[in-house]
């Protein structure tokens, strides 16, 4: 992974693939890459479950959009938004084993006095967290309006992720185990 640069929103997208809908913040992540353009302005990174070694990156947004699951009340699939001072308690349950690095992640930055000013967090409830790389049905129907909501986000951020073409999205594509599995 390179190394930081200056950036005025991080989208960074939280889980462990191989944990069922614990991967859906990667699965989000990249499907945003394959379908938008990012600002020149933004980072858009996998952060999988990296943890503390995002914390350059996270030190040097100004905001940001962690993506991940979430759970909350509802049904597998329903999204949920947190923000600010909502987001690390969210994170300090613990959901699955990265989530106790998220957590850490924002502590640390927090400590260091260098939090982004603006820090949300989007994502599904989670149907499984069962070792598995498939994504559940709810969540699979579930991640397109989830990427839209990111979108949106930065857009209320000033920040306007530019639709890709049907021919380069295509092109941008190239379709793995994973993503065949997840339905993507």
């Amino acid at each position: 992974m390179p190394g930081p640069s200056r950036s005025r929103l991080l989208v960074l997208g939280l889980g462990n693939v191989l944990c069922g809908d614990d991967g859906l913040g990667i699965v989000a992540v990249h499907r945003l890459q394959r379908f938008y353009v990012e600002p020149a302005a933004a980072l858009v990174l996998d952060g999988g479950t990296l943890g503390l070694s995002l914390l350059p990156y996270l030190e040097d947004a100004e905001a940001a959009i962690l993506i991940d699951a979430i759970q909350a009340d509802g049904s597998p699939g329903s999204f949920v938004r947190l923000e600010g001072d909502e987001v690390a308690p969210a994170v300090a349950a613990r959901l699955s084993c990265h989530q106790i690095g998220v957590s850490d992640l924002l502590e640390a930055a927090r400590w260091r006095g260098r939090s982004p000013r603006h820090l949300v967090l989007l994502g599904l409830v989670p149907e499984t967290l069962a070792l598995g790389v498939a994504l559940s049905p709810h969540v699979v129907a579930a991640l397109p309006d989830l990427v839209e909501r990111v979108v949106a986000e930065a857009s209320r951020l000033g920040l306007a992720f530019s639709p890709r073409g049907d021919d380069e999205a295509a092109r941008r594509w190239s379709p793995s185990p994973l993503a065949r599995v997840c339905g993507l």
